[in-house]
C-alpha cells in the first residue's frame, strides 16, 4: 500500500473509533452478501459505519502485499453515518444501502481521482460522477476505495499501473490477478468490499473474475452505460459487476441497467429490461436447460487441470437437469473471429479527455505520449496506437457498433443461428484454458484466454462463475454465452450451477 493511502487509512481508522461505537459482537468480513449485511442492519447488529470501519481495517491490514487498491475514500464513514441515520429516520433500506462498493480506477468518481493507471491523469479528480456510479449510490452503495488496474485497461494479462505499481493475486502472491480489472477483482476476492465494478474491452471482467474466483457479468453492449468512463476501445467496452456471489451481481446488475442518453448504445436497451433480475434467481435454473459445449475453444491445447475442472461441470449441469448438446459446431468460426478487432483508442480517448478532463495541457494522444509512463510495455502501445487506426486488415470495413458492423453481425448471427436451430439457452466453455500465469513470467505463460474471442465482437453477454481450484490455490471460471439481452437466462443457469457446486471459497491472507 502506498504511504499516502496508508496515512488515509490510518485517519479514517481513528475517525471510525472516535465516532461510531462497536459493534454488538465482532463483524465476520469474510464473504458477506447483501442480503447477510442488511439482515444486520434490521437487527441492529451493526450499522453502516461499523462495516465500513471494519473493511478499513481489513484493507489496512491485508492489502500492502496484494497491492489492489489505488485510493481510500476519505469519505466513506461520513456517507455511512448519513445513511445510518436515514434508515432510523426511515425504516426503509435501498437496494445497495450501506453496501461497500469497490470502483475501478477508470470509472469517474466525484472528488476522487480516476486515472486509469496513468500518469497522464494522476491528478485528474472528476466533478461528477459516471451515470452507473450515480445509479449506484443513489441506491445506496458506498464506494469505499478505487481499484489498481493494467495501465489504460491495455493488458488482459497482469494489472501494473503507473500510479500504483503491481495488483497480486490474492489466492497465490505469486501469480497474476489477470487484467485489466485484477485490482477490482482482488480486493473483492480479499472481501476489502462487498460488490466490485470493473469494465471489459475483451476479457478484463471475466479474466480477474475467474482468476479470483468471482462472479463476473460482461453483459450485452447497450444494456449498461459507458459514459464517463476511460475508454480503451468503445465499440467493445462493458462496465459490470464483479462480486463473490450471482446473487449478489444480478442486484449490482438491476441497478446500473438502462438508458443513458449520453451513451447512445444504450437506446436498444429500451423495452427489453425486466422489471428486475433478481425474480431469475431460480436454484433449479438448470433443470431442462440446453447448453451447448464449444470445443472449438474448451479443446483448444487445455491445461490438463482445466479440462478435468471443465469436464467434472459438464457433468455437474448435466446431474442439474441439463441437457448438454457436446461438439457444437459454428459455421465458419475460425474465419469469422478473424479481423474484428479495431484500434479506436486515440479518437475514444480524445473523445473522453475533450469531454471530462477539459484541459489545455491534455488534450490529444500526443500529450499523453508526452506525459509519459513508467511501463515500458505501455509507452510501445500508446506509439502503436498513436500511428495505427481501424482494421488491420481490410481497413476499408468501418469499425462500428454491434449493431451496425457487418462483421460483428456475421459473426453473432451465425452464433445464434445455431443456438437457434439447436434450441440452445446458452454455450459453455472454460473462461480461460490455462491457469493463471506467474507474475514474474506472464508475458511467457499468457495463454489460453477464451474471453477475447467471442463476446467483445458479437455482443452478446457472457457471465463467469467459479468453477473449482488448480493446483497452487489457484481459482479457475466456468463461462456462460447467450444470446443478445438474455441476461434473465444466464441469470438463471449461472445462479443454479453456483448453488449446486458452491466452488467459492476465500483467499487465506493471514
Amino acid at each position: 500500500m502506498n504511504r499516502l493511502k496508508r496515512i488515509t487509512g490510518i485517519l479514517l481508522l481513528a475517525f471510525a473509533a472516535c465516532q461510531s461505537p462497536e459493534p454488538k459482537k465482532p463483524i465476520d468480513l469474510p464473504e458477506l452478501s447483501i442480503s447477510e449485511i442488511h439482515e444486520a442492519y434490521q437487527q441492529g447488529t451493526f450499522n453502516s459505519q461499523q462495516l465500513v470501519s471494519a473493511y478499513l481495517q481489513r484493507i489496512e491490514t491485508f492489502d500492502e502485499k496484494i497491492n489492489s487498491l489505488t485510493t481510500i475514500n476519505p469519505n466513506a464513514l461520513t456517507i455511512a453515518q448519513a445513511l445510518d441515520e436515514e434508515y432510523k429516520k426511515t425504516g426503509v433500506l435501498k437496494p445497495l444501502h450501506g453496501i461497500p462498493l469497490i470502483v475501478k480506477d477508470n470509472i469517474n468518481t466525484k472528488g476522487l481521482p480516476t486515472t486509469a493507471g496513468a500518469l497522464a491523469l494522476k491528478d485528474f479528480i472528476p466533478e461528477e460522477d459516471a451515470f452507473i456510479i450515480q445509479k449506484l449510490v443513489a441506491a445506496g452503495a458506498i464506494i469505499i476505495a478505487k481499484s489498481n488496474m493494467a495501465e489504460w485497461a491495455f493488458s488482459p494479462m497482469h494489472s501494473e499501473s503507473s500510479t500504483a505499481g503491481t495488483t497480486h493475486n490474492p489466492y497465490n502472491l505469486d501469480y497474476v490477478p489477470a487484467g485489466s480489472s485484477g485490482g477490482t477483482g482482488a480486493s473483492i476476492a480479499a472481501n476489502f468490499g462487498v460488490i466490485g465494478l470493473g469494465t471489459d474491452t475483451g476479457n478484463s471482467i471475466r479474466g480477474p473474475s475467474s482468476h479470483c474466483a468471482l462472479v463476473g457479468f460482461r453483459t450485452t453492449l447497450g444494456l449498461v452505460s459507458r459514459s464517463a468512463i476511460v475508454p480503451l476501445y468503445l465499440r467493445n467496452d462493458v462496465a459490470g459487476p464483479m462480486c463473490r456471489t450471482v446473487e449478489d451481481a444480478t442486484k449490482v446488475l438491476e441497478v446500473i441497467a438502462g438508458y443513458d442518453p449520453a451513451d447512445p448504445l444504450t437506446k436498444y436497451s429500451k423495452g427489453k429490461i425486466p422489471a428486475n433480475y433478481q425474480q431469475f434467481l431460480v436454484k433449479d435454473g438448470l433443470n431442462k436447460a440446453r447448453i451447448g459445449v464449444l470445443r472449438e475453444l474448451s479443446d483448444a491445447d487445455p491445461d490438463p487441470e482445466i479440462n478435468a475442472l471443465f469436464n467434472r461441470a459438464l457433468v455437474d449441469l448435466k446431474e442439474q437437469g441439463a441437457v448438454l448438446l457436446d461438439s457444437v459446431v459454428i459455421n465458419n468460426f475460425s474465419s469469422l473471429r478473424q479481423n474484428q478487432w479495431c484500434a479506436m483508442f486515440k479518437e475514444d480517448v480524445e473523445n473522453y479527455l475533450s469531454t471530462y478532463v477539459k484541459r489545455d495541457t491534455m488534450k490529444t494522444l500526443a500529450d499523453i505520449i508526452r506525459v509519459g509512463t513508467k511501463s515500458a510495455s505501455a509507452a510501445s502501445r500508446l506509439q502503436v496506437l498513436a500511428q495505427n487506426s481501424g482494421r488491420r486488415v481490410n481497413p476499408e470495413i468501418a469499425c462500428l457498433d454491434a449493431y451496425t458492423d457487418t462483421r460483428r453481425i456475421a459473426f453473432r448471427e451465425a452464433i445464434e443461428k445455431v443456438m437457434d436451430s439447436l434450441q440452445l439457452d446458452a454455450i459453455v466453455y472454460p473462461t480461460w484454458n490455462n491457469k493463471p500465469a506467474p507474475i514474474d513470467r506472464f508475458e511467457e505463460e499468457y495463454k489460453g484466454d477464451n474471453n477475447q474471442i467471442i463476446a467483445p465482437h458479437t455482443g452478446q453477454p457472457a457471465f463467469t462463475v467459479p468453477m473449482g481450484f488448480l493446483q497452487g490455490n489457484l481459482p479457475a471460471g466456468l463461462q456462460f454465452l447467450g444470446r443478445m439481452y438474455s441476461e434473465s437466462t444466464l441469470i438463471k443457469l449461472a445462479y443454479s450451477y453456483e448453488q449446486a457446486t458452491h466452488h467459492r471459497v476465500p483467499p487465506t491472507l493471514e
